[in-house]
């Protein structure tokens, strides 16, 4: 409203009001928070000290309703020597808020106990007081003592005896009924969330990122139930330090225990929960037809690619097909103007020829006697055999042209072109032979002797290959100093020579034959060392005759050493050493089939090829 007009003023309307406006305004951030507080206790705004007051100002301001308080019918009967067990929230009355009780509903139902049950109060209504701690007026103490401080009361709120610890099980009951189950469940225990903000269960139209948000929230979560209000002794009740500790690591290991027990809780009931929850039932569902059609997209795709590859490769196909019956019916039409041109050169030729030589013969070619005729026929031959068409043509129309003088001349001097070229053409014959022949003279000078090989060098060559094997230090020229220290021949050997021989011999296909029939001859040889036989002889009947009664029971093979009985022999050897008592009797015993005379041959073999090869090595290095 405006002021009305002094004494003196006047009035005058410069312009209308606009119509009033009305404005929806929404409270945001602290001022919202305000506005809720007093809306929810009907409080106006000139009663609420300030809009930006602290959350902890209006909690003390909160009032305690009448239906959230109500007072225990035990508390007269309470023990105040059993406080600790006792439900502090039901002895202040607000045993329905419990947790959620502000401080200022705290303090509130805490004088409305003490207005009723304080021990003045009750003298004067002439009711019976105890003295001291006695009365059941200090569990109402101390229950305040306890919920006023932040500390105790939330290490009382850990074990909050009205709490549920049952974890729903993992049956068809708690699938059917999920929601209904597991909600309350998740519900109560949130309260003991680190975290604020925890996700709800949520229902059967949750998306998958709420549903995975929500399990991962509860796989992750982390509880502050500490249980120290479970604590059997007060390490303050020690008599000195010593005693305070052990209290105090007695307390904590119990509280370690029965937080690691709510740990295995949490994540039973989570198992418990993810296992009969029913959306990811479907989720898995979901999932694996999503990827069944991924993969059934992906063969489908596959499967046109190839279809496209296939049918761009019948393409490819056809197009060589017709590319190359083209290319193919080209070379025949050219393969066929070259059979024509072929054939018409070649009747050119002929004509040719036959002209040069009716020519030669009308003219009695060109010469008086018959001995000169014949051979003048024989060059007139080899010029038709030799030149080719074009020179044939020239020299028919030199020949046409000129007188008969001329013509001869021109005849005469071809066939001298003809000779000198015959003749140069063998020079060059007879030199590529003789460079033939020294190039063979200089590969046999470099490849060795070129003298046959005979048996017995033959035989010292597969034995020399058996006794340096691959791998030896400089082995083909151990092997050609091997061959030509025990040859009876006055031959000697290269290197080079005995690696083309052995070549030669491992291409034959006797050469398994030959191998084989060397053996023999040199078990053979060997056979033939009277000395030794007679000794090696005299040793098996003495060896005999003390060991057997009838010695020709026992049938022993001759021949060449099997590898069988090689490796019996040398097993036998390491395994019966020099100075064993009865040596050769126990190796002949160990190797079947064979006498102890064969063993001692075969050691001796044995050790000659051994001192062989070593001196062939020995010689090869100087």
């Amino acid at each position: 409203m405006l002021p009305e007009a002094q004494e003196g003023e006047e009035t005058m309307v410069v312009a209308r009001l606009s119509a009033p406006a009305t404005i929806r305004v929404e409270p945001v951030g602290k001022w919202f928070e305000a506005y809720a507080h007093r809306y929810r206790h009907k409080k106006t705004l000139s009663q609420h000290e300030s809009v930006g007051s602290s959350s902890s100002s209006e909690e003390e301001e909160e009032d305690l309703r009448d239906e959230d308080f109500q007072e225990d019918p035990l508390l007269t009967s309470l023990d105040p020597k059993d406080v600790k067990t006792q439900d502090h929230y039901a002895v202040l009355g607000i045993a329905k808020l419990r947790y959620r009780a502000t401080h200022a509903q705290i303090k509130q139902a805490y004088k409305r106990i003490v207005l009723k049950h304080h021990p003045d109060k009750r003298r004067q209504a002439g009711k019976p007081v105890k003295e001291g701690d006695d009365d059941y007026y200090s569990c109402i103490t101390k229950a305040y003592q306890l919920l006023s401080n932040k500390v105790s009361r939330r290490s009382f709120d850990s074990v909050d005896p009205e709490f549920d610890d049952v974890v729903p099980p993992n049956n068809s009951s708690s699938k059917e009924n999920f929601y209904e189950v597991f909600g309350p469940v998740f519900s109560s225990n949130a309260r003991f969330s680190v975290k604020k903000h925890v996700p709800k269960l949520g229902t059967a139209d949750s998306t998958y990122e709420e549903v995975d948000h929500f399990y991962s929230f509860w796989y992750d979560f982390v509880s502050w139930r500490e249980f120290s209000y479970l604590d059997e002794e007060d390490k303050e009740k020690g008599e000195d330090r010593e005693e305070r500790r052990w209290i105090e690591k007695q307390n904590k290991a119990a509280r370690q225990k029965r937080k690691k027990e709510e740990v295995s809780r949490i994540l039973k009931l989570v198992d418990n929960a993810y296992a009969c929850d029913p959306r990811i039932k479907k989720f898995k569902e979901e999932e694996k037809r999503k990827k069944e059609d991924e993969k059934k997209a992906k063969k489908e795709a596959a499967r046109k690619i190839a279809e496209e590859k296939e049918r761009q490769r019948q393409a490819e196909l056809e197009a060589e097909r017709k590319q190359k019956e083209k290319e193919e019916e080209e070379a025949k039409a050219k393969a066929l103007v070259a059979k024509k041109e072929k054939e018409a050169a070649k009747k050119q030729l002929k004509k040719e020829r036959k002209r040069l030589r009716d020519v030669c013969k009308t003219n009695d070619y060109y010469v008086d006697g018959e001995s000169d005729t014949v051979a003048m026929m024989e060059s007139i031959e080899k010029l038709c055999n030799r030149l080719e068409i074009a020179s044939l043509q020239d020299l028919n129309t030199a020949m046409a042209k000129g007188s008969k003088e001329e013509a001869k001349a021109a005849l005469d001097k071809q066939i001298e072109e003809m000779d000198a070229d015959i003749r140069r053409e063998e020079e060059e014959r007879m030199a590529a032979e003789r460079r033939k022949q020294q190039e063979s003279v200089r590969a046999k000078e470099k490849g060795g002797s070129g003298k046959p090989w005979s048996p017995e060098d033959l035989a010292l060559l597969v034995k020399a290959v058996k006794t340096f094997p691959a791998g030896t230090v400089s082995r083909w020229e151990v092997i050609a100093a091997f061959i030509n220290d025990h040859t009876t021949t006055d031959i000697k050997r290269t290197a080079k020579e005995v690696l083309n021989k052995t070549k030669t011999l491992q291409k034959t296909e006797d050469s398994r034959t030959l191998r084989s029939e060397v053996n023999k001859a040199a078990y053979e040889r060997l056979e033939k060392s009277t000395t030794e036989a007679a000794s090696i002889k005299k040793a098996e009947d003495a060896g005999i005759s003390e060991r057997f009664d009838d010695p020709s029971v026992y049938q022993f093979k001759t021949g060449p050493w099997t590898a069988d009985e090689q490796k019996c022999l040398e097993q036998a050897l390491r395994t019966y050493p020099a100075g064993t008592g009865d040596r050769w009797d126990l190796i002949c015993e160990a190797v079947p089939g064979r006498s102890k005379k064969d063993c001692m041959v075969r050691y001796k073999e044995l050790v000659e090829m051994v001192k062989a090869k070593k001196a062939a090595q020995a010689a090869a290095k100087k």
